[in-house]
């Protein structure tokens, strides 16, 4: 549930590789759908960078553009289908939800997403709630709804240079899965942010730019 503010820490020097477009990952019913859509506004070619859910979004569009995605930099993610007990914790939301007000995200679930340094950081809970709220119930409910079937068996299929970032003190991903990624995306490299959450950039904007940044100019180096 993140709007395109979640970048607004890091957006001034992701724009000196070059320009920036956000995918919209509010419509479509599925996440392979949300790519096809995804892939109709982006430029001819791309490097590309999926956090959280979008890390699935982009994975799929880099199977499906594989020809146009340049690099791929995939930000504490996973590639894990979701739990039975997961989609049935999700279907009880959205149905909770279908029938009462929507008012953000609770700050019991916002402080799962978060280190816990930053518990008692009264901005950064309130913006991570503010995203949710912009996003608004109908979109809440059709995240929930998305099914992440896991690609595990699929990683194999990226052909392009890829950066897993994860932080170390992430509740909803774990380092194993950022593990997973790696090996299973041929030649992938993985890097590990230290005192942060899930939530890298808005909790560590400095030190994620601070590896993205250098990896994707070494990597355009190398391509030109």
């Amino acid at each position: 549930m993140a709007t395109k503010s979640l970048w607004d820490d890091v957006i001034s020097d992701l724009e000196k590789i070059g320009p920036i477009t956000h995918a919209n990952l509010c419509d479509g019913t599925s996440i392979r759908d949300i790519a096809q859509r995804a892939i109709t506004h982006a430029p001819e070619s791309f490097a590309l960078i999926g956090f959280s859910m979008g890390g699935y979004v982009a994975r799929e569009i880099a199977r499906i553009a594989s020809s146009r995605v340049e690099a791929l930099v995939l930000i504490a993610t996973s590639a894990r289908a979701d739990t039975p007990e997961q989609i049935i914790r999700k279907a009880s939301a959205s149905e909770q939800l279908r029938v009462s007000r929507f008012a953000g995200l609770s700050r019991a679930t916002i402080l799962q997403s978060l280190h816990p340094r930053n518990a008692n950081n009264i901005a950064m809970v309130e913006r991570v709630r503010r995203m949710s709220l912009d996003l608004g119930k109908d979109v809440f409910i059709r995240q929930v709804a998305l099914e992440r079937d896991g690609d595990l068996d699929r990683l194999g299929e990226i052909v392009c240079p890829t950066l897993v970032v994860a932080a170390a003190q992430d509740k909803l991903r774990s380092l194993p899965e950022a593990e997973e990624l790696r090996t299973g995306i041929p030649h992938a490299e993985l890097v590990i942010v230290k005192e942060s959450g899930h939530m890298l950039p808005i909790e560590a904007p400095g030190a994620l730019t601070g590896l993205v940044v250098p990896w994707l100019r070494k990597l355009r180096t190398q391509l030109t």
